[in-house]
């Protein structure tokens, strides 16, 4: 193989759109050792994953020493781990060979690490000091990393919603219209062109001149814009250095904890500044997120008005119309609609094998069960005994632990 490129390594492997801690402090690291790691075939993403996870739980046995060198340690074996976790990511993008496998183990090891260091960060800064806060500071990382990245993937989950049904109802809206453009399109070509899918492959062009371009485009973010004009110019700045706005994001949150904390030695205030920014930011997430469903409630509105109910109830659930002939399909008789025809008798059960159970005869006194020799014969005829009086225990109380 011969050498590699940097400038085309980092093109193809790095984010248009990072952490600036993985942008300032990973990449620069990560591609070059990348390059040097890309020659040996033996190597796979998945391994350099649990290379990863090794690290992180070695940095976790440093932080419970809980001692200043064994915390710098630590805080270093941290950023080797986040290091090769980020290396995985390129070495697949960079050999085509991720795999969905790979994503969820690298997912999981995350968590699993982020877990470990906090226990033992925390618990061994709590063995030395006998200080309670500490305690309650692993409750709060696990947590906040927990709610983080949950709360990520369900917003994500969310907005790939909004996307597919905007789409079926412009699909189904040209399939009425008698339109052939579904069919004669392009395979590649997408059927809904959404501005967030814009911005993101043209990072410095505006939105409005997006929308000027190409025309029918969704915008699902055009109330966060409108009340916040800045944020565009503030993003535009800091994607020219591939710098997300998302300046506190879970990645700064664990580094601080991790790194920041154990080498300044002042891990109680770096944790309760972190979650303060973390919390912070992630409930303007939200906010963002409650503005762009307003803006696909807009749209739906906008491309199907008639499937929108404003917030009525539907007329045939209100009372007495089920029983009015205007509203049944089949035309009404002179007087009334017979019963049968209005509650027709269920259809007979296919299988001709199948026989019922007999229903029940507590009134005769007997219950079900093994077959006794006074029972009938025949395969239908229902197997009966006497029933046995409890004479300790009520019959409520024997049929409890039953139910």
């Amino acid at each position: 193989m011969g050498k590699l490129s940097l400038r085309a390594v980092q093109k193809l492997t790095c984010k248009k759109r990072d952490a600036w801690w993985t942008v300032l402090l990973v990449d620069p690291v990560a591609t070059r050792v990348l390059i040097r790691i890309a020659r040996f075939g033996f190597i796979t993403p998945n391994g350099v994953t649990w290379g990863a996870l090794f690290v992180g739980l070695g940095s976790a046995g440093f932080f419970l020493r809980g001692d200043t060198q064994s915390l710098i340690i630590g805080a270093a074996l941290y950023h080797v781990s986040f290091i090769l976790d980020c290396i995985d990511g390129k070495l697949a993008r960079l050999k085509g060979n991720g795999t969905v496998f790979g994503g969820w183990l690298d997912y999981v090891f995350d968590r699993i690490r982020v877990l470990f260091c906090a226990l033992a960060l925390m618990g061994g800064q709590y063995l030395r000091t006998e200080n309670a806060w500490y305690l309650i500071a692993a409750l709060v990382v696990v947590f906040l990393d927990m709610l983080r990245y949950v709360d990520a993937l369900q917003i994500y989950k969310m907005r790939m919603s909004m996307r597919t049904k905007i789409e079926k109802v412009k699909e189904a809206a040209r399939q009425e219209a008698g339109t052939e453009q579904a069919e004669t399109a392009a395979p590649q070509e997408p059927k809904v062109v959404f501005m967030e899918d814009l911005l993101r492959e043209n990072p410095g062009v505006e939105a409005d001149i997006l929308k000027q371009q190409a025309a029918g485009v969704v915008d699902l973010h055009a109330q966060f814009r409108d009340r916040f004009p800045w944020y565009t110019k503030l993003r535009q700045a800091l994607l020219r250095s591939r710098v997300r706005p998302h300046l506190i994001s879970g990645i700064e949150f664990q580094m601080f904890i991790f790194i920041v904390g154990p080498l300044t030695g002042q891990i109680l205030w770096t944790t309760a500044v972190s979650a303060v920014l973390l919390g912070l930011f992630e409930l303007v997430i939200m906010y963002k997120f409650w503005l762009s469903t307003r803006d696909f409630t807009r749209v739906m509105e906008e491309l199907a008005p008639a499937a929108t109910s404003g917030g009525t109830v539907a007329n045939h659930l209100r009372a007495g119309r089920h029983r009015r002939a205007a509203d049944l399909d089949q035309p009404a008789a002179p007087d009334r609609i017979p019963v049968e025809q209005r509650f027709p008798a269920p259809e007979p059960y296919e299988d001709p094998g199948f026989q019922p159970y007999p229903e029940p005869r507590y009134a005769t006194g007997h219950l079900y069960g093994s077959r006794s020799e006074s029972a009938p014969a025949g395969p239908s005829a229902p197997v009966l005994h006497p029933l046995r009086p409890h004479t300790d225990v009520h019959w409520a109380e024997a049929e409890g632990p039953l139910r």
